[in-house]
């Protein structure tokens, strides 16, 4: 494991009491069970600034403390770490035109759908935008037995709108980029963001699929009493990405804060002198700026594969306009204001023991909030 180039005491931020505010924030969460412990920090002026650790892996007393470095299952983070970083490289190197219809790359797409079918108008753009007309989210795993089943269930979805007309926020949608993206890379994800992504960031502790020796040393996300039946710990919870082996592009991916910072770093580090001090430099500041732009239709609020802010948004009263993040199920978020050059990672697992809390929808805005006002 790496050692963190910068490393701070539990409770640091808490006795300085700059970020007294935001403790208190996720102190009263766990009290209140939003999630039994979390890992956060804060990326400002170069520097990070705090980096800490509150709660237990699970409500019992004997489990485990959360530590600054503990990894965490951090789902639909995927999106945006992952299968969107690497369509920004791609876009950057000349080697992806984000116009290109999905058929172009996955013609099997188009197979059985007839001349004039709106399938044949999606374009990656869309996939990235969430507007390319594919549902939300569908339980593909209930009737697939195998990855090749579960791809080719995804890939016969039909559209429910017209590509580019209205916004719908797609698991599917980012399950078939991921797999476009290895068709422009000729090679699978996973080993392709490892060399590309996540060794030149030196983010040690991401990757999907964590051997099992390290499992136990990650918080539980669920009992699953209906589809594994057992407690799940240390492999993705998504049922969809479990059928795709743990590898795909809208989950599966492990990490932790001081990664996620690193990552961060990058993109606020895009040609500019306001990023993370010794991030090497990734993304060049026309592809960060490209990905940022709101799509359409007109007033959503998604740009390229991250998200912005918008009105009762996750990340609080106080990013500008011109910030990008994106939510994990599992409890997890990244928000990154371009201009304030500053980053909030906040890593939960809020599923615990099942789904049905949703009190870190409260937990996300008021922390945020708390973490700005002190900077």
């Amino acid at each position: 494991m790496r050692t963190p180039a910068q490393s701070f005491a539990a409770g640091s931020g808490r006795a300085s009491g700059r970020f007294r505010a935001a403790y208190r924030t996720l102190e009263e969460a766990i009290g209140a069970r939003a999630f039994p412990g979390c890992a956060f920090g804060v990326l400002a002026g170069g520097e990070v600034v705090l980096k800490d650790a509150l709660g237990r892996f699970t409500y019992e007393q004997e489990s485990p403390p959360v530590i600054a470095e503990t990894v965490y299952d951090i789902a639909s983070l995927t999106k945006v770490v992952a299968t969107t970083a690497a369509a920004m490289l791609l876009d950057q190197r000349g080697q992806l035109e984000l116009d290109t219809p999905l058929g172009g790359l996955l013609p099997v797409f188009l197979a059985g759908r007839p001349p004039g079918d709106p399938a044949h108008d999606v374009t990656l753009r869309h996939l990235l935008a969430h507007s390319s007309g594919l549902p939300g989210y569908v339980e593909l795993f209930r009737a697939a037995a195998s990855p090749e089943q579960l791809f080719r269930a995804c890939l016969e979805l039909p559209l429910e709108a017209e590509p580019g007309t209205r916004v719908e926020y797609s698991d599917p949608g980012f399950i078939l980029l991921g797999k476009a993206l290895e068709v422009q890379m000729g090679e699978h994800l996973a080993p392709w963001l490892r060399r590309e992504v996540f060794g030149p960031l030196e983010m040690a502790a991401t990757g999907f699929c964590p051997d099992a020796e390290a499992r136990s040393s990650i918080p539980p996300t669920e009992e699953d009493a209906t589809f594994r039946h057992r407690r799940i710990q240390g492999e993705v919870q998504d049922e969809n990405a479990y059928v795709l082996k743990g590898v795909a592009g809208h989950a599966g991916l492990f990490s932790n804060v001081s990664d996620l910072l690193r990552f961060a770093g990058s993109i606020l580090s895009s040609g500019t002198s306001n990023g993370a001090k010794g991030t090497p430099h990734l993304f060049g500041r026309e592809v960060v700026d490209r990905f940022a732009e709101r799509q359409s239709p007109q007033g959503s609020s998604r740009a390229l594969g991250w998200d912005t802010p918008s009105e009762n948004s996750s990340s609080g009263d106080h990013f500008s306009a011109h910030s990008i993040g994106h939510l994990g199920y599992s409890g997890c978020s990244l928000w990154i204001d371009l201009d304030a050059a500053a980053a909030v990672v906040l890593l939960t697992n809020r599923t615990w023991p099942d789904r049905r809390c949703q009190l870190i929808r409260e937990v996300r805005p008021a922390f945020h909030n708390a973490i700005r006002e002190a900077l």
